[in-house]
């Protein structure tokens, strides 16, 4: 009698192993079955995007799957973003705006070794009880009332397997989208080129200025993820696990071409005339067997029109949707997408209906992604102004540590409660917040034409605001429901006084308002900006101010 399985995962890379572990952890007996393309097991330094995480992801991987131990053994810490904005010559990194954390972080993140990770997913899953058929290329499902049937190909041959939920992990195959035509573009174009390199690289060795090297602890440079940034582009330096580096260009094709940098000689030339000095830094490290592999994407943004069903169906990671590796979103919404997915599968497993919380779970997954993607849109042309970008990052991370991260270390996102009284009215919390992140989102690039200036020799640290530092360090207080919306709207409450006070900053040196003018910050506009406009908003915050005069550029923030 032919088996028939619990789940069928058709891809076996980070989204779908991360699944099986986290269904297996709740439900021990539960059957899977995954479809893995790849013959052998993954490389070391395998050729992936998505070797950096940031908190939401992390606790996922920590907490949720239990891989704490692997992650502190085998995998590096992080010390948190760290960039580096435009001089005039690029020649001297010491003379750059350098935006970063002083200190060691708190609140853990890590740079993964996708090669190492995955290999070690795999083999921990099977010891959960996993089955996994390697050089299995899923190629059709067919639906039915009570199982569904997956047809891969092996050896020459076609063979099928049943069962009684699929949860699509193929990657940008996308299995399900082609199968029911729930393709969907995204509206944000920006290409990718990356490689590895062996060995260590460490950016505090790109300088002979004593001050600057010994500026931070040792080792807090190199265990960022580093990004130089101008117009147009950034270009990333990741160390691995494995000893080995990971460099990486992103960038709008409007403002650098894609065929400027899509092969390793071309993005060699693109170095030398964008970032000259980590072109000097890092040909050499390129020659001889240095060069482990080079790969290129374009337009990887894309959007999902379906990521769930009570069907018995579901999809996850870049099977359903993707944004832009900047700030590592990849591993968080694989953190976010299983949760909601598994859900829904261990509860049907246990005979409820689930047809409402499919429904909920797939307009939550869309109404976040939706959120999250005024972020990127037409950001790219801002990277090049380091006192935009510095208070555009450092409000990305307060609304990411106020909000989404806080929910989700609180499993606010399969609890319907929360969910209802956070995202079901028009009025409600969630769709405030939405609301509010767009409007500063379209703030930063209105300010652009009024933001000329090139700054240099200055360091700036975004966790040397208070109200920013608590919103990381709280996200992982733990609350029970009634507790956990009142914090989010007390943290709104908080982001609404920080949206007036930078507007306040940015509308008095483009416009020549007040500094201390009333605002709302939901009628936020650089062109009609006066200081009778919100005569009924925020009133002025000093506490507030004097926090967010640590990250405005000023003479002592210079480096001494």
């Amino acid at each position: 009698m032919e088996k028939i399985y619990d789940v069928i995962i058709p891809g076996g890379g980070l989204a779908g192993l991360c699944l099986s572990v986290q269904l297996k952890r709740a439900k021990p007996d539960i059957s899977i079955l995954i479809l893995e393309s790849m013959d052998t097991v993954a490389p070391t330094a395998a050729h992936k995007v998505g070797e950096s995480t940031v908190e939401l992801a992390t606790h996922y991987m920590r907490e949720v799957l239990d891989l704490k131990g692997y992650l502190e053994e085998h995998e590096l810490p992080k010390q948190g973003l760290r960039f580096f904005f435009p001089t005039k010559t690029k020649q001297d990194i010491s003379e750059r705006v350098e935006f970063g954390p002083h200190n060691r972080l708190k609140v853990p993140s890590h740079q993964l070794d996708r090669g190492t990770l995955e290999n070690y997913l795999m083999k921990h899953t099977q010891t959960l009880g996993t089955e996994i058929i390697m050089g299995a290329r899923a190629k059709a499902v067919e639906f039915g009332p009570e199982t569904h049937t997956v047809t891969y190909g092996k050896d020459g041959a076609d063979v099928t397997v049943t069962a009684k939920w699929v949860a699509d992990a193929t990657g940008r195959g996308s299995l399900l989208k082609r199968k029911m035509k729930f393709q969907k573009e995204m509206d944000h174009a920006v290409n990718a080129a990356w490689w590895r390199l062996r060995g260590e690289i460490d950016i505090n060795d790109w300088s002979e200025n004593k001050e600057w090297v010994n500026y931070l602890e040792p080792k807090i440079r190199y265990l960022a993820t580093v990004h130089f940034m101008d117009k147009g582009y950034w270009l990333w330096v990741i160390p691995l696990g494995s000893h080995n580096t990971s460099i990486g260009i992103v960038a709008d094709p409007a403002i650098h071409p894609f065929e400027t940098y899509n092969t390793y000689e071309k993005a060699l030339t693109w170095m030398e005339k964008n970032e000259p000095l980590a072109y000097r830094m890092l040909k050499p490290l390129g020659e001889g067997d240095g060069l482990m592999d080079f790969r290129i994407l374009k337009h990887f943004a894309h959007d999902s029109g379906r990521l769930y069903s009570a069907d018995r169906w579901g999809v996850t990671g870049e099977a359903g949707a993707f944004l832009d590796p900047l700030y590592s979103p990849g591993s968080d919404f694989i953190a976010m997408n299983n949760t909601w997915l598994s859900d829904l599968i261990l509860r049907n497993l246990d005979g409820e209906d689930i047809t409402i919380r499919a429904s909920i779970y797939e307009e939550a997954h869309k109404a976040h992604l939706e959120n999250w993607v005024p972020i990127y849109q037409n950001k790219y042309p801002l990277m090049g102004s380091a006192q935009i970008m510095i208070f555009n990052i450092c409000w990305d991370w307060a609304i990411y540590w106020g909000v989404p991260c806080l929910l989700f270390t609180n499993k606010g996102f399969t609890n319907l409660k929360v969910a209802k009284e956070l995202f079901a009215a028009d009025d409600s919390l969630g769709r405030q917040f939405g609301r509010l992140n767009k409007i500063m989102q379209d703030l930063f690039r209105a300010w652009l034409p009024y933001e000329t200036e090139l700054f240099s020799n200055i360091y700036v640290d975004c966790f040397d605001v208070e109200c920013v530092r608590h919103l990381q360090l709280d996200m992982e207080i733990q609350y029970e429901p009634k507790q956990l919306v009142e914090k989010i709207k007390m943290n709104i409450e908080l982001l609404e006084k920080v949206a007036a006070q930078m507007f306040r900053l940015i509308s008095h040196k483009a416009k020549g308002t007040s500094l201390t003018m009333n605002v709302d910050p939901y009628a936020i506009s650089l062109t009609q900006a006066n200081d009778e406009q919100h005569a009924k908003g925020m009133p002025y915050d000093a506490m507030i101010a004097d926090d967010l005069s640590k990250i405005w550029f000023t003479k002592d923030k210079v480096m001494a």
